[in-house]
């Protein structure tokens, strides 16, 4: 028997009649005639006497009517119950992420957990994809936003929807601003920073080419606010990802993209056979189901 059947049996008992039950269940009056036609040959007993205006109880469905009404309530205390447990979950999901484009992602995963395990609390860590990496093979991280190039042999991992562009960061008044792209032939003889990443550095070393050596890198920089404060100063010409810092103000300092373009993605990941909390199993679960449907 299906639970669904059997709700459809106990409104038309509670209707006493398959006319008007039908238009209860937004099904047609033939279709509920068939379902219960089906229930009574499954059972092998007759449920109803059907009058000429009414319908009425055979004994046996009286019994089922007993029986489909504690299936219910059990069903639907059985679904309270595990709700409430759901919302019970508590504890601490540790992320740790450099500050990129795909921050953004990850507050709206934040945001659509949150709602559904308001225990849960979150523990941010700011740092290189390197350094995430190694707290994540210590234990001391659940989760990492992990920017490309980057080793996965140890961590399993969601794609991002996500690409974050190099550009770079001058001051609007600089000439190089009155450019629309700046190529690498640009920023020969001119101070630059470039992240001291070795995979962010190496990437953006094949994109600039045969010029990479003839640049004049007076200053390296893991994360990219304190590096801004010497573009701020016109020390250098900073190549960085465009969501490495947000919320510039743009009067100040201004963003100019890479010519030909060069972009890298992020990756949802955490440690391969690792032992996690309920709070972090549950996180990762949702994550899972939140970039499917991101995908669709």
């Amino acid at each position: 028997m299906e639970v669904r059947v059997l709700k459809y049996f106990l409104t038309v008992v509670r209707e006493e009649n398959i006319t008007r039950a039908a238009d209860v269940l937004h099904i047609t009056q033939p279709t509920l005639s068939r379902q219960l036609a089906q229930l009574e040959d499954e059972l092998g007993v007759h449920l109803f006497t059907r009058g000429t205006r009414r319908i009425t109880l055979t004994n046996e469905g009286i019994l089922l009517r007993r029986r489909a009404e504690e299936i219910i309530e059990l069903m639907d205390m059985t679904e309270r119950e595990l709700i409430e447990q759901e919302e019970l979950v508590d504890g601490t999901v540790s992320i740790g992420c450099g500050v990129a484009k795909s921050g953004q992602a990850l507050a709206e995963i934040i945001s659509s957990f949150h709602a559904r395990y308001p225990l849960v609390t979150f523990h941010l860590y700011t740092a290189t994809a390197d350094l995430v990496q190694e707290r994540m093979d210590r234990g001391l991280l659940d989760i990492g936003l992990l920017m490309e190039p980057v080793n996965v042999d140890k961590y399993e991992y969601l794609r991002l929807g996500i690409k974050d562009r190099w550009v770079v960061l001058m001051r609007p008044d600089d000439p190089l601003a009155q450019k629309e792209v700046i190529t690498a032939a640009d920023l020969v003889g001119v101070p630059v920073g470039l992240a001291s990443r070795p995979q962010a550095k190496s990437d953006i070393a094949n994109w600039f080419g045969d010029y990479y050596d003839k640049l004049q890198i007076l200053f390296t920089f893991n994360l990219s606010a304190n590096a801004v404060i010497m573009v701020h100063n016109r020390l250098m010409y900073m190549v960085a990802l465009e969501g490495s810092l947000p919320y510039l103000d743009k009067n100040e300092i201004c963003s100019r993209s890479l010519q030909p373009e060069r972009h890298v993605g992020t990756l949802f990941a955490w440690k391969r056979q690792q032992p996690f909390g309920l709070a972090t199993t549950r996180f990762i679960e949702h994550a899972k189901c939140f970039l499917s449907i991101e995908k669709e």
